[in-house]
Order: structure tokens, then sequence, then C-alpha cells
């Protein structure tokens, strides 16, 4: 699947959000001010002026809306929450030239706010992937005790961990340790 350099970034931005949320042992990432600037710094949001109380509050609405939709059991359904969450963000797509990319679009507003912008972006991003029918590379990490986000943009679509290195080589080690152990105990008895 090929996706323009701003789909990604607004999906990596999608994704960044989701996984700040609280899931387990892991706590929420996004519960202050300094949090969201961290977040704003981080993803390169552009755009961005002061931040207050009220922001951090409708971007965390904004997450729970992704979380929904990554969590929709129907398209039909990804659909409604996505149109909903672009329409109230005041979609106005237009393009732009900053920071030494070249043109591309923008769907939030000039002078929008964060949660606007990233509503705005990141529900576009998500549009395109169903409007393409790939709604099935939105994910959620298969190992056991992680839940985090991600946008399997694999060729085969084969991508089940958020990532290898950690959840993936997790797993795989430890079911070749269980078969080392099971090949040990048949020996012995």
């Amino acid at each position: 699947m090929q996706i323009n350099h701003d789909t990604r970034c607004a999906l990596d931005d999608v994704v960044d959000l989701l996984n700040t949320a609280a899931d387990g042992d892991v706590q929420d990432s996004l519960s202050t001010l300094s949090d969201l600037r961290g977040f704003v710094e981080r993803n390169a949001v552009s755009g961005v002026g002061t931040l207050d109380e009220d922001d951090l509050a409708a971007v965390r609405a904004v997450r729970e809306r992704f979380a929904q939709v990554f969590a929709a059991r129907e398209t039909r359904t990804a659909v409604g929450l996505i149109n909903a969450l672009v329409a109230e963000a005041g979609t106005t797509p237009q393009l732009t030239d900053h920071d030494g990319y070249d043109w591309h679009v923008h769907y939030f507003a000039p002078g929008a706010s964060v949660a606007k912008h990233l509503a705005a972006d990141g529900g576009m991003a998500l549009a395109f992937i169903l409007v393409a029918g790939e709604r099935d590379r939105l994910r959620r990490c298969s190992a056991p005790d992680c839940r985090r986000a991600f946008v399997d943009l694999s060729r085969n679509r084969s991508r089940r961990y958020c990532d290898s290195r950690t959840c993936g080589n997790r797993l795989h080690v430890a079911a070749y340790r269980a078969r080392q152990r099971e090949s040990t105990g048949a020996v012995r008895g």
C-alpha cells in the first residue's frame, strides 16, 4: 500500500496518540500539559500556539474517538465515527509547503486548536485507509501483555506486533524456551 508522506505522518500521530492511553500496568502518558507539549514536539505538530487545560481535555477526547475507530467491528461503524470526527473538526483542506516540505494538503483550518488539527488530519488519514479497503491494517499488538496500536503497512499485511524487536522477539524467545523445556522433559521421561 502506497501512502504519501503527510498521510503517513498523520497515521503516526494517531498511533502515538492512541499509545499514550493507560493500558494494564502502563500509565496514561498524556495526563499533563507538559505531556501534551511533549506529544506536540515529538510529532512536530505544526501551527500549535499556547496550550492550556482545555486543549489537553480536547486531545484526550480525540484520542478516545480514534480508539473507537480502531475498536470498531464493522467498517460502516468506523466510517460513521470518522465522518463525525472530521465534520466536527471543521475540516478545511488547503495546500501548503511549510517547513521544507513540498506541496501537501492540510485538512485543519488555519488557527485550529491542536485537537481539531489532530482530528482533521488523523481522521482524513484513517479515511484514506478505509477508502482503500484496508481497515484491517488498523491493529493492536498481538502480544498478550501489550495492546499498543499500530498501522500495518507491511506488503503482505502480516505484522502482528507493535514492535518486532520487543513484543515479537519476547514472544518468540518464550516459545523457543517452552519448546526446549518440552523436549528436555520428553527425553528425561
